[in-house]
């Protein structure tokens, strides 16, 4: 027999699709060849795309100089088609959110993916770190050309406060439930 307790209160640090938002940096044509497992961390980032959308996660995505570096892949170009085109290695100042004490959306956790993890990632999710917000960044979501490069960032984020997990977690910890129309969605994603 299966029960769902109405008074059911999930834990403080589970994601919820209702506080949270995804930011997918740079992930640009002339940038996948280049990085450690790119094609793999494209897969993730549209994975985690479709799921924000069916879930109601607001979705923010950069360019870094696609000018030089190319415009975003395909993939997710065609399910984000609004990007944010920037200089600064750092996002957060393109993106016009300020602190999170300040933010009356209630959305204070921000999940990042994309490139690279120890320039771009690692710069924007140090500032929304000191802005206040959650930061949440899925491993196999992001990456660097080299696999040092990569996990030295990761190791730096944890140490700094980010939450280190994987697309899979985020994309479920989002759903909540099983048994729905969106987890039949989410499930299909992830297969």
């Amino acid at each position: 027999m299966t029960t769902d307790n109405a008074e059911y209160t999930p834990a403080a640090t589970l994601l919820r699709r209702e506080q949270s938002r995804l930011l997918v940096i740079d992930v640009q044509d002339r940038l996948v060849p280049a990085v450690w497992q790119g094609d793999g961390v494209v897969a993730n980032c549209t994975r985690l795309v479709q799921g924000a959308q069916i879930l109601g996660v607001p979705v923010s995505v950069t360019e870094q100089y696609p000018r030089g570096l190319g415009p975003t892949v395909p993939s997710l170009a065609m399910l984000v088609p609004q990007r944010v085109e920037k200089l600064r290695f750092s996002a957060a100042e393109v993106l016009g959110w300020g602190p999170a004490a300040e933010d009356s959306s209630g959305r204070f956790r921000i999940v990042v993916a994309g490139f690279e993890t120890h320039v771009c990632v690692l710069q924007t999710v140090l500032d929304l770190l000191a802005l206040g917000y959650e930061v949440h960044v899925p491993h196999d979501a992001v990456a660097s050309r080299s696999q040092g490069n990569h996990e030295r960032a990761l190791d730096r984020l944890t140490a700094s406060g980010a939450v280190i997990s994987s697309a899979e977690s985020v994309l479920f910890e989002w759903c909540g439930v099983a048994g729905t129309p969106e987890f039949r969605q989410i499930s299909q994603l992830v297969k």
